[in-house]
């Protein structure tokens, strides 16, 4: 019988054993019969359903009589050879005279044990478990299994696996299988916990569980010192226009009766340090009203929503304090213009704002300032008619309102009798309120220093310098040839101011290094300087080309020195300038031409840049000749700043006319003497 016909065999056994439930089946009592049954499940691929079989068989066979049943132990189990012998399997199941009988009396195979035999470990076996182990043996010999699966056959034939009688099995993993392990666990407990932080973080902003910074601080009015229109100095038409203000919040319904209604909202505008918050603070404090303070910059943050949840938290926690005073600093950073290519998120705080603005009525008693030192980037729905509808400038302090600051500022610090506020606010012209303070505490600072019992005019003197000119390098180490050069290059520059008509008057010279420059030419303005005309622009350009002229005539043209670009540059800036934007020029026009220059013909370039090449070469023609004519003077002014490294204007003068100043020594000497007196005195 070839192999298909062998298995084609066991199929018809394993198929008739399907009905070995009922009894009377002479299959059912034939070991032999049954060690085929097994065999075939296992070479069909159902192994599993070897021990359930086993069980099964044993089950109905003890529910026959035991005479039914006396010959089944005797029946013989076919050995291996036999499965592999076609003429034995068909000897036996296949001949048409073999009956059930036949099946059941052949001799006993040697290969079972025998009933008599000494009891063994098979003694407390079943015949149906010993053909398991006999069947599941000889498979585990087929080379194809592994020896785990062996062992686990064996296992099983043996009647483990049950409930009370467990298999053990442990598990070798391979080496390095950690790795993609931990990669996975890293990886997802990573994306895990960002998104579980991400919602953490916006339930606890929305929900003010957690906030930076401190939320009374925010919506509740500040404490503190409460400020008066005294307090602030130098803005007095500021002050004027706000005064309106703080009537309407003391007395409001006295704007009603006419039917008058007040601007919502005021806008500050004014260069940084002129005191815009404190004027708002003193418009609050005159009215004794609540003061809510916010910056731009505090509204916006990473989540969407959170600038317009706070701006409605802003007004709601006004309108419970009404009349108040609500002030935003720093406008511009939440109401910059708007346009199509912003993302709809960056828009919605100042929509907010704007809603909150245009929404509460004329009468709730809340006044909104703002300040912003770029009034021309706000967004123009915010400065309409109705919101942001006044404009307060609040300029830089003339001369007046400088020394009205000065006065303020010294009132805490002692001064000596020389002290003329006068002097010192005439020669701090452009300086701020903040300025102005940080002139006053420098003065202060450098006083103690030195051991001085008040601060007196040098002391200003030197904060002045210092904030002007920047802080004096004196570790530096200049060569004497490089501070020469400094020298000759600076006294070119003084020498233009002195002698050039329109020029503004020379306050102090030195060749000294002061923040990143070798040597600083100083000039004040006598008055404060509200428009500028075309002369002095010239004398501008002729003061910056002194440096290099001088540096030219002395040293030759071969050995000028790149320290004049700073000075090119103001003078190229002042002159493009005249001619672009000014109508200084008479070829150009009075025509204003845009810096960014797109709409301007490449004609029209050329044009403009010869003239202002024409203005900056005639500016220089004209300090050459100046110079050659005081080359003397020029030398003894440089030897002057090489001996004393810096001069005021007073000393320039002496030392040009050739009259003899103090010796450096001298005045060494007379710092020397002043400092141990204030020591003893301290």
């Amino acid at each position: 019988m070839s192999r298909s016909a062998f298995e084609l065999s066991g199929f018809r056994i394993l198929v008739e054993c399907r009905y070995l439930e009922d009894p009377s089946n002479s299959l059912l009592r034939s070991d032999r019969a049954f060690q085929e049954y097994l065999t075939a499940l296992i070479r069909s691929g159902q192994e599993a359903s070897v021990n359930p079989a086993v069980r099964r068989r044993d089950s109905i066979l003890a529910s026959i009589p035991s005479a039914a049943t006396s010959d089944i132990n005797s029946s013989p189990i076919l050995p291996d050879s036999a499965h592999l012998n076609p003429a034995s399997t068909r000897s036996v199941f296949e001949s048409p005279s073999s009956s059930s009988e036949s099946l059941i009396r052949p001799p006993i195979s040697s290969e079972l044990p025998s009933e008599t035999s000494p009891p063994s470990q098979n003694a407390f076996k079943s015949g149906s478990q010993r053909i398991a182990q006999l069947v599941l043996g000889g498979r585990n010999s087929d080379p194809k299994f592994s020896p785990d699966m062996t062992k686990l056959s064996e296992a099983l034939a043996s009647g483990r696996g049950v409930p009370g009688n467990p298999i053990v099995v442990t598990v070798s993993e391979a080496k390095a299988s950690w790795v993609p392990r931990l990669v996975r666990f890293v990886v997802l407990t990573s994306i895990g916990a960002f998104f579980m932080l991400v919602i953490f973080s916006v339930l606890l902003e929305n929900t003010a569980v957690i906030k930076a910074g401190s939320r009374t601080s925010e919506f509740q009015p500040q404490e503190g010192k409460t400020y008066k229109f005294s307090d602030v100095h130098g803005v007095d038409e500021a002050k004027d226009e706000l005064q309106e203000v703080i009537e309407f919040l003391k007395n409001p319904t006295a704007f009603e009766t006419l039917g008058g209604k007040l601007p919502k909202g005021i806008l500050l505008t004014g260069p940084p340090g002129t005191g815009k918050t404190m004027l708002a603070r003193a418009c609050a404090g005159e009215a004794g009203v609540p003061f809510f303070f916010a910056s731009g910059s505090e509204f916006d943050e990473m989540f969407v929503g959170v600038g317009a949840k706070r701006i409605r938290e802003l007004f709601s926690a006004a309108r419970k304090k009404q009349p108040a005073i609500i002030f935003i600093d720093e406008l511009d950073a939440i109401g910059g213009k708007r346009s199509n290519r912003d993302q709809h998120y960056l828009k919605q705080t100042l929509n907010q704002l704007l809603v909150e603005m245009d929404g509460f009525l004329q009468n709730e008693g809340i006044i909104v300032i703002a300040a912003t030192n770029f009034p021309d980037s706000l967004d123009p729905a915010l400065v309409r008619p109705g919101r942001f509808d006044r404009h307060v400038a609040v300029p830089l302090p003339d001369v007046r309102g400088r020394v009205q600051i000065l006065i303020h500022h010294m009132k805490g610090v002692k001064t000596s009798p020389d002290v003329d506020t006068m002097v010192i606010a005439r020669g701090t012209a452009g300086f701020s309120g903040a300025d102005l303070q940080n002139l006053v505490n420098q003065a202060a600072v450098q006083a103690s220093r030195n051991g001085a019992p008040a601060v007196n005019l040098q002391h200003f003197e030197w904060a002045r310098d210092r904030i002007l000119m920047g802080a004096e390098r004196r570790t530096t180490f200049i060569s004497d040839k490089v501070k020469k050069m400094t020298a000759y290059h600076e006294g070119g520059h003084a020498l233009v101011a002195l002698y050039t008509d329109g020029s503004m008057p020379l306050h102090k010279v030195t060749c000294m290094p002061r923040g990143h420059a070798l040597g600083i030419t100083s000039q004040l303005p006598e008055d404060d300087r509200y428009s500028v005309s075309f002369k002095e622009y010239l004398a501008i350009i002729d003061v910056c080309m002194g440096g290099r002229v001088a540096e030219e005539l002395i040293y030759g043209t071969d050995q000028v020195t790149s320290g004049a670009s700073s000075d090119i540059k103001q003078a190229t800036h002042i002159a493009r300038s005249m001619v672009k934007n000014w109508g200084f020029s008479t070829k150009i026009g009075p025509v204003y031409y845009n810096d960014r220059e797109e709409d301007v013909s490449p004609q029209k370039k050329d044009e403009i840049e010869a003239e202002v090449r024409k203005l900056l070469v005639a500016g220089e023609s004209r300090v050459v000749a100046l110079l050659k004519s005081k080359e003397a003077e020029l030398h003894r002014l440089a030897a002057a700043l090489v001996e004393h490294e810096t001069l005021d204007a007073e000393e320039v003068r002496k030392v040009i006319k050739g009259e003899p100043i103090r010796n450096i020594a001298e005045v060494i000497q007379e710092d020397l003497s002043r400092m141990s007196d204030a020591q003893k005195q301290s």
